[in-house]
Formats: C-alpha cells, sequence, structure tokens
C-alpha cells in the first residue's frame, strides 16, 4: 500500500464539479507508448476517440442516500447512510422502491443502543420530517462499523419513498468536510441544491437507481457531447453496477491484495455483450467510462453470452499483473491515495496488463508518474475533479 501513497495538496481536492460538465479537463495517456501525454478536455473525446468504438457506461442512479436526524431520547446528532434492505445479499437486485424496512443503515452518532429512535430531517426546513428510525440491532452482513439493522417507527413505507422525503446526495466525507472549512461554503450539511443533479450522470436511469456514491467519471458526460460522439459513430453500452458503502472503506493492511474487498451487484444487458463481441470482430476499441463500468466487464470475463441478460455480486480485487481481457481503455478520474482504484488504474498500465505491447513499463511507477503531472498541471482531483483517459 505504500506503493499506492502520494502527497495531494488539499487545495487540489476538487469541492464543486467543473461546469460545464465536459470542460473538465482530460490528462490522455497510452497503456503501450509511455511517453504519451496529452493535456486535453473531456469536450475533446470526439478528436480522441474514432468510429466503431464502444463506450460503456454504468447508468446505475445514486440514491438520495443520506440522511440526518436527532436522537429522540438525548437530542443528539445522527448522519447516517442508507445501504440497502436487510439480507441484500441474498436477495440481488431488490430495487428501493420495492423495499420496505427492515434496512441495513451505516450510521454516526454517540452511544447508540438498540431501542433508540432517530427523528430524520426533511432537508428543506432541517426539522423532524416525521418520518423516524427505530435500531432494532446490530448488523455484521457488512463487515462495516456503525451498520444498523433499523425499520421505520410509526408504519411501514418503501425505501424510496423514505430516501425522496429525507434523502441528501451521499457526497463523499471528504468534500462535506472541505467544503465546511472553506469561507462561504455551505455549511448545515455541507451541500446545495445543484449537488442533486450534478453527483448524478446525465444518463442515469431512474429504474437503475441503487448506488451511494456516484460513478464519478460519468459526471464529466453532457447529453451534446453524447450526441456528438454518437454521431460520427462511436457506440454507447450500458452495464449497472451498484456502488456500495465499501467503496469508501478504507485499505488497512500493508498489501493491497490482502484486502477483503467489498461486494457490489452488478449486470451486464444482453445488448452491450453484443456491442462489445461486435467492437471486438470488427477491430474496434472498448473504453470503459470509469472504475464502475471497467470491474463490471472484467467480473464478467469469460461468462458473456449473448442473447441474455447477465448479473451477479462481484467482490473481484483488480491489482497490477491482472491480464485485462473486456477493455482496452479507460476514462477515469484521480483517485484516492492508497486505495483499491489507484491500483487497479495502475494494473491497467502494467507491462503484464494485456497481450504483447499493450502495456509497457511498471504500472504503479507510471501511475505516480502521471499523477505527478497533473498535480503539477493544477488538475483537480477525486469525485468532483477532473479525468484521465488511458488509451491502448
Amino acid at each position: 500500500m505504500d506503493d499506492l501513497d502520494y502527497d495531494l495538496p488539499p487545495d487540489r481536492i476538487a469541492t464543486a464539479p467543473a461546469e460545464p460538465r465536459d470542460s473538465a479537463r482530460l490528462l490522455v495517456v497510452s497503456r503501450s507508448d509511455p511517453s504519451r501525454l496529452e493535456h486535453r478536455v473531456v469536450r475533446d473525446l470526439p478528436d480522441l476517440l474514432r468510429a466503431g468504438d464502444a463506450l460503456i457506461v454504468n447508468t446505475s442512479k445514486v440514491l438520495a442516500a443520506r440522511v440526518v436526524g436527532a436522537r429522540r431520547d438525548t437530542g443528539g446528532a445522527v448522519d447516517g447512510l442508507y445501504l440497502g434492505p436487510e439480507g441484500e445479499m441474498s436477495a440481488a437486485g431488490v430495487a428501493p422502491d420495492q423495499a420496505p424496512p427492515p434496512w441495513r443503515f451505516m450510521l454516526k452518532a454517540k452511544r447508540l443502543r438498540e431501542g433508540v429512535i432517530v427523528d430524520l430531517f426533511d432537508p428543506a426546513t432541517d426539522r423532524a420530517s416525521g418520518i423516524a428510525l427505530r435500531l432494532l440491532r446490530r448488523s455484521h452482513e457488512t463487515g462495516e462499523e456503525g451498520s444498523w439493522i433499523v425499520e421505520a417507527e410509526g408504519g411501514a413505507i418503501a425505501a424510496r419513498a423514505m430516501l425522496d422525503r429525507v434523502g441528501l446526495p451521499p457526497l463523499p466525507p471528504y468534500i462535506r468536510s472541505a467544503r465546511k472549512k472553506g469561507a462561504g461554503e455551505p455549511a448545515a450539511h455541507e451541500t446545495v441544491p445543484a449537488d442533486a443533479s450534478r453527483y448524478q450522470t446525465v444518463y442515469a436511469r431512474d429504474e437503475r437507481a441503487g448506488s451511494v456514491a456516484a460513478p464519478t467519471a460519468g459526471l464529466h458526460f453532457t447529453p451534446e457531447l453524447l450526441d456528438r460522439l454518437a454521431g460520427m459513430g462511436v457506440r454507447r453500452g450500458e452495464v449497472v453496477l451498484h456502488v456500495g458503502s465499501g467503496t469508501f472503506k478504507p485499505v488497512e493492511c500493508e498489501y493491497v491484495e490482502d484486502h477483503p474487498m467489498h461486494a457490489e451487484w452488478c449486470e451486464v444487458p444482453a445488448h452491450t455483450a453484443d456491442l462489445i463481441e461486435r467492437t471486438r470482430r470488427e477491430r474496434g476499441r472498448v473504453i470503459a467510462v470509469g472504475t464502475t463500468s471497467a470491474r463490471t466487464l472484467e467480473s464478467f470475463a469469460g461468462l458473456l453470452r449473448t442473447g441474455a441478460d447477465a448479473g451477479h455480486w462481484t467482490n473481484l480485487l483488480i491489482t497490477p499483473g491482472r491480464q485485462w481481457t473486456m477493455l482496452d481503455g479507460l476514462l477515469t478520474n484521480f483517485h484516492l491515495p492508497r486505495s483499491t482504484l489507484m491500483a487497479m488504474v495502475a494494473s491497467l498500465l502494467d507491462e503484464r496488463s494485456g497481450p504483447s505491447g499493450a502495456g509497457a513499463g511498471d504500472g504503479v511507477s507510471r501511475l505516480k508518474a502521471v499523477y505527478a503531472e497533473a498535480i503539477r498541471a493544477g488538475y483537480r482531483f477525486f469525485s468532483y475533479g477532473d479525468a484521465m483517459l488511458v488509451m491502448p
């Protein structure tokens, strides 16, 4: 993990997204050519891709999964994150609008115990919404500290209806913390109304709601940019990976390969499997938009069959030395130090990552050199930050 560490000046952490979306900066590198390093912007993608290429995007929609409230007994503040219905790992694909309580919640508060009732606030008023949670027992399903099984106090309600009334965009804690410390930034919940739309891709599907964090590389696309790419013959395929709370879990072991990777539900529709097969046959390039799309594709390596949709839980951990088989390139943001996402991107730059000539050099060293250049050039990092494009 020490190899995946780097120093980032605090002012490089993006606390707000680029406007418009496709004005974000784009650092272009190559798997096979270490000398390639181009400074572009995301709206330049039509100049970097070609007819016959396929973009694979994750259409999972981010839930308004964060809640704030207060303990009814002490008035103490409570911060929570919806994780899904109880037993979700054995009930794959349960949609939030079909999920009555009990639910799993990550709750942050002092001295919580069974039976405590938490009154949830209405984000518009910062007052009690009339919806409350009763803590039933601690949950050991996710292995996450602070995870509880809860029920709705005073009657059943579907998770989606509850979150639509009291939920906030689940911005990463580092964004909220940076905003709270910044002059003139929002402080009440460290969110602004614009986050509801900007922490969501333009192609997210409402029927695919289920993520508790955004697939952030996709945040850079506008409808106009997608139309330009389609008009020049770049085809788009869709996958689903519902980003879970494990994405926030730090790697605490010495070696990344020992990290107990969290499981997330992912799907590859039949039309996407067909598109990938056709793109390969016609010698086009498959470019994943984001590490979630990349992880989904690699989770189905050797398993895809055209003609039928496919879905399963994946706990795939991708580290340097993996031979990638499902994609040729990747559009991704700049990731937190000492993270599994850094390890994944480094593996794509590694000399062992593909057929002969597909990678050139030590992937970790190459990635850290790219990150150093991004820091030097003033790129913005993390979820609301700029992007890099790894080409074949």
